[in-house]
């Protein structure tokens, strides 16, 4: 990929100089000589960087900076300043109108190109993907908590215990009398319809498509 870079400089010479450099390293140079040309400029190419001097007639860099992060166009577009003003107010000015980079001249080539570099591998540096957010019925036993399509949902420690069994083992039939044995222990006499009316509670908070009946036989959980 050939990154558009635009230079913004003044001082002719400079201008020159830098862009013959860059193009030497395989980027697709621009350039402008104040303020108001840098903008139509960059209207005009889309720049993936621009090198921004501080001092210079029309509009000055500050100026100009401010102006870039406006346009919704240019909003992903890098902007460094590269001035001769190297005092710790100017730089907080530059960062302060929304620049991502400040270098101070007289710089080395190499060194200018490096950066530019580095620069613009953030560019092509694959941005992390979003987390998509959380679906379904979550069971995080460790913070006794339930989480219903990311949303908290509080569940009794029965119902809680009887999810838990279930979410277990998604798809999976569980005979009632496994579940009446790891949930109320063997030594605990409960009526027939206590499993009942404890599925048809957690039903009306997780949702009735998630807990299948296998009448006479047990349930199982379709995530």
């Amino acid at each position: 990929m050939s990154h558009r870079i635009l230079l913004v400089d003044d001082e002719v010479d400079i201008l020159e100089f830098v862009r013959y450099n860059l193009v030497r390293e395989g980027y697709e140079v621009f350039t402008a000589q104040n303020g108001a040309e840098a903008l139509q400029a960059a209207a005009a190419c889309r720049p993936h960087l621009i090198l921004l001097d501080m001092m210079m007639p029309v509009m000055d860099g500050a100026q100009t900076c401010r102006a870039i992060r406006e346009d919704p166009v240019l909003k992903d577009t890098m902007v460094v300043f590269l001035s001769a003003l190297g005092e710790e107010e100017q730089q907080l000015t530059g960062f302060g109108v929304g620049a991502d980079d400040y270098l101070t001249k007289p710089i080395k080539m190499k060194l200018l190109v490096s950066r530019v570099q580095a620069i613009l591998k953030r560019i092509d540096a694959d941005p992390a993907p979003e987390k998509a957010p959380s679906t379904g019925i979550t069971v995080d036993r460790e913070r006794y908590m339930v989480l219903r399509d990311g949303e908290e949902i509080s569940l009794p420690r029965k119902e809680f215990a009887l999810l838990d069994l279930l979410c277990s083992s998604p798809g999976k039939l569980i005979p009632r009398e496994e579940i009446y044995a790891k949930i109320w222990g063997t030594e605990v006499v409960v009526g027939d319809r206590t499993i009942d009316v404890h599925i048809r509670k957690l039903r009306q908070k997780i949702g009735d498509e998630r807990i299948v009946t296998v009448k006479g036989v047990g349930y199982k959980y379709e995530p």
